[in-house]
C-alpha cells in the first residue's frame, strides 16, 4: 500500500512518525528516508531508541527554505538510489519517504522515476510519502491520501518553533 500525507498543515512528518511507532510495536522494520533536510530532531531521538527503525537523511542542514543547489540535488538523488537499494534488500516491512513531495516540487527529482522506484517494492511493503505539493500523479498511484490543511498556526501570532513541539 502507498499512503501520502501532504497538505500547507503541520503534522504530516508526525503522522508518519505515529505510523512508524505503531509498525515497530507490531513487530515491523521500518525504513526512514528525510529528504531535504537534516538535523537531529527531537522525533530522530526518540526514535533511534527503538529497535526496527532505521533513518538516514539526504539533505543539507535544516530545510530547504530558498532555490535549491546542485549539492541538494545531489544528496536526492543519492536518497533515490538508497532507496532502490533498500527496496532491493526486502529487509523492512515499511518506508518512509519523508519530505518527498518537497523534493518533487523543488524539480531535484523527477515523479516518474520515483513512481519507477516504488514500484520495485514487495506488494507487502508500506511506502509513505510525506510533504507539502503532492503530485497528482502520486495522489493517482497511492491507495490512502490525507491533506493535513493549516486553519490557523501560533507561527502567523510570532511564535518561534519550539523544542519538542516543532522539532
Amino acid at each position: 500500500m502507498i499512503q501520502v500525507y501532504t497538505g500547507n498543515g503541520k503534522g504530516k512528518t508526525s503522522a508518519a512518525i505515529g505510523i512508524a511507532i505503531r509498525a515497530v510495536g507490531a513487530g515491523l522494520k521500518v525504513y526512514i528516508a528525510q529528504f531535504c533536510k537534516k538535523g537531529l530532531y527531537s522525533e530522530l531521538k526518540a526514535l533511534k531508541k527503538l529497535k526496527g527503525i532505521k533513518i538516514e537523511q539526504f539533505g543539507r542542514s535544516g530545510f530547504i527554505k530558498k532555490k535549491p543547489k546542485k549539492k541538494d540535488w545531489i544528496l536526492v538523488q543519492h536518497g533515490l538510489q538508497r532507496i532502490k537499494e533498500v527496496i532491493a534488500k526486502k529487509s523492512y516491512d515499511m518506508i518512509i519517504l519523508d519530505e518527498i513531495n518537497i523534493a518533487l516540487h523543488l524539480g531535484l527529482l523527477k515523479v516518474s522515476d520515483l513512481i519507477d522506484t516504488i514500484k520495485l517494492a514487495s506488494k507487502d511493503t508500506e511506502i509513505i510519502l510525506t510533504g507539502r505539493y503532492a503530485p497528482s500523479k502520486i495522489i493517482e498511484i497511492a491507495d490512502l491520501v490525507s491533506k493535513i490543511e493549516e486553519l490557523k498556526h501560533y507561527y502567523k501570532k510570532g511564535v518561534k518553533a519550539r523544542k519538542g513541539i516543532d522539532y
